[in-house]
């Protein structure tokens, strides 16, 4: 079986300048925030991060943002990171604000290969500027392409040492789209487990799809 456990240190050289990475979580529920520290500490700069908002300037993915890590940012909530909203007036950062539907369902595009997909939502607002906008059976759709990463960061409940996960309540939200989507899938848990101690019906992202598990 391949060695998918890297300690703090190991997982710091992972993280490289221009790298594009995707952060599941909402509100820092969901965030790896061990994993964020080492990209801190790594000293990766001018990031791309897709992430479901920016949460606060101390949680979360906000962090990165308060600490000029971030050149792009592709979201869907910005309001409660103070620091997002100042670098995106003055220019230092730049932020695509994406419908969280929207978002979710650009990830999940990504993770099954496909060319984009077609939706209603933003036809004829802003959204819709510099796009492909289309017309089927008398209804317009904005075309939407997907969206991927070089590495996927992602916070489980419980893995086992294989890289099976398991999430708990909220916690779930875009943590299983994202494992989908990227090159390296890196995961911190609240538990490590031994293989076989997972009950399978719970196993959410399989370990297939699981490259690294800090411990």
């Amino acid at each position: 079986m391949v060695n998918k456990l890297i300690t703090f240190n190991e997982s710091k050289s992972l993280f490289q300048d221009k790298m594009t990475i995707m952060s599941g979580g909402f509100m820092g529920v969901g965030t790896p925030e061990k994993i964020v520290e080492a990209i801190l500490e790594s000293e990766a700069n001018e990031l791309t991060l897709i992430t479901n908002d920016t949460s606060f300037e101390n949680n979360g993915v906000g962090p990165l943002i308060a600490n000029n890590r971030i050149a792009k940012v592709v979201t869907s909530h910005i309001g409660t990171n103070r620091a997002t909203g100042r670098k995106m007036i003055s220019k230092e950062l730049e932020v695509e604000l994406v419908p969280q539907g929207t978002l979710a369902e650009r990830i999940r595009a990504g993770g099954a290969g496909l060319g984009g997909f077609l939706t209603p939502t933003g036809v004829g607002t802003v959204v819709e500027k510099d796009k492909q906008v289309m017309q089927i059976e008398g209804k317009k759709y904005i075309l939407e392409t997907p969206l991927k990463a070089d590495i996927a960061i992602i916070k489980a409940y419980k893995a086992d040492k294989s890289g099976n996960l398991v999430y708990r309540q909220s916690a779930r939200n875009f943590n299983p789209l994202i494992a989908l989507a990227a090159k390296l899938v890196i995961v911190q848990a609240e538990h490590i487990v031994e293989i076989g101690e997972l009950d399978p019906e719970c196993i959410v992202t399989p370990n297939v799809l699981v490259d690294k598990i800090l411990i």
